[in-house]
C-alpha cells in the first residue's frame, strides 16, 4: 500500500468503515443535519434565526467563511419547521436573472402554472402569497450564496420584501453568504436593503476546543464505540492547517483515518495528518 491516498481504490477509501466499526463514512464534506455539530457560533446563529422566523422578522441575514457550515445550519433549520405552518423555497443557485429567481421561488413553492414576464411573476408570487396567509402558512425564502447575487437580483428580493398586508409582511428572507456578502451590503446604493435586515447571524470556524468535540461528535454519529481515536497532537495538527473550518477538518480527517488504516491502527497520530496534509494539495 505504497501508493499516495488520493490514489487508492474507492473501495479502500470506504472500507475502513469496517475496519473502525463505523456504520458510515463520518467526514463526508455534504451537508448533512444529523451530523451537524452545533458549537457556539452555530448554536447562536440557528437559535437567532428561529427567533427572527417566529417574530416575523421579514429580513434576517447568515454569514461565514467558505466551509463553515452555511449551508448545513439553513438544512437543519428547514427540518426543524412544521410544514404545517411554513411553507419554504430555498434557492441553491443564485446566478441567476431576475425573472428566473421569481420563477424559481414560484416552482419551489410547489406553483404548477408560472407566468412568462417579469411584472406577472410578481403579481403572481403576490397572489400566492396572500393566499398562503390567508390559509395560515408562513413563507420563507432561503437564498444560498447571495455574495453571487447581481445589484438587479437583489434589488428585485428588496422589492419582495415589500409586500405585505396591514398586519405582517408575506415573505420572510434569510440571505446567507460569504464575509463579502456583509461589504456588498455595506455598500451605499445597498442602504435600503440593509436597513431592512433585523437579524444578523454569523458562524465562525472551531476553536481547538470546539474541534475535538466536533470530531468526536461526527466519529459518535458514524456509530463509533471507542474503536478508533485521535491523539491530542493529531487534533492540534488538524486545527492549526485547517484553522478550525469545518470542511476543511472533515478532508484532513477523512484521509487522516484512511492514512492510520493503511497501517494498521485505531489510533489517528499526526504522521496521519501530516500524510493527509500532503495529499490535499490546494491548502
Amino acid at each position: 500500500m505504497n501508493a499516495t491516498l488520493a490514489e487508492q481504490p474507492l473501495d479502500l477509501l470506504t472500507v475502513y468503515q469496517s475496519f473502525f466499526g463505523l456504520s458510515e463514512r463520518p467526514f463526508n464534506i455534504t451537508p448533512d443535519p444529523s451530523f451537524l455539530y452545533l458549537g457556539p457560533t452555530h448554536c447562536a446563529a440557528l437559535e437567532q434565526l428561529k427567533l427572527g422566523i417566529s417574530e416575523r422578522a421579514g429580513f434576517m441575514l447568515l454569514t461565514g467563511e467558505v466551509g463553515c457550515g452555511k449551508t448545513t445550519i439553513c438544512r437543519r433549520l428547514l427540518s426543524e419547521l412544521d410544514p404545517q405552518r411554513y411553507d419554504t423555497s430555498l434557492i441553491l443557485t443564485p446566478r441567476q436573472t431576475e425573472t428566473q429567481m421569481l420563477r424559481s421561488i414560484l416552482v419551489d413553492l410547489g406553483v404548477k402554472k408560472i407566468a412568462r414576464a417579469s411584472g406577472e411573476l410578481i403579481s403572481q408570487i403576490h397572489s400566492v402569497l396572500l393566499e398562503r396567509i390567508a390559509a395560515g402558512k408562513d413563507i420563507i425564502l432561503i437564498i444560498d450564496e447571495a455574495q453571487n447575487l447581481s445589484v438587479d437580483v437583489l434589488e428585485q428580493i428588496r422589492l419582495l420584501s415589500n409586500l405585505e398586508t396591514d398586519k405582517q409582511k408575506l415573505l420572510q428572507i434569510l440571505l446567507t453568504g460569504q464575509p463579502e456578502l456583509k461589504r456588498i451590503l455595506a455598500r451605499t446604493d445597498m442602504r435600503q436593503l440593509r436597513q431592512r435586515i433585523l437579524v444578523h447571524a454569523e458562524v465562525k470556524p472551531l476553536s481547538r476546543g470546539d474541534l475535538a468535540q466536533y470530531v468526536n461528535h461526527r466519529l459518535a454519529c458514524a456509530g463509533n464505540h471507542g474503536r478508533v481515536g485521535f491523539s491530542g497532537v493529531a487534533l492540534f495538527a488538524i486545527h492549526l492547517i485547517s484553522r478550525g473550518v469545518p470542511r476543511i477538518v472533515n478532508q484532513l480527517c477523512d484521509k487522516s483515518l484512511l492514512a492510520a488504516f493503511v497501517r494498521s491502527s485505531s489510533t489517528v497520530g499526526v504522521q496521519d495528518v501530516l500524510r493527509a496534509r500532503r495529499e490535499v494539495s490546494w491548502l
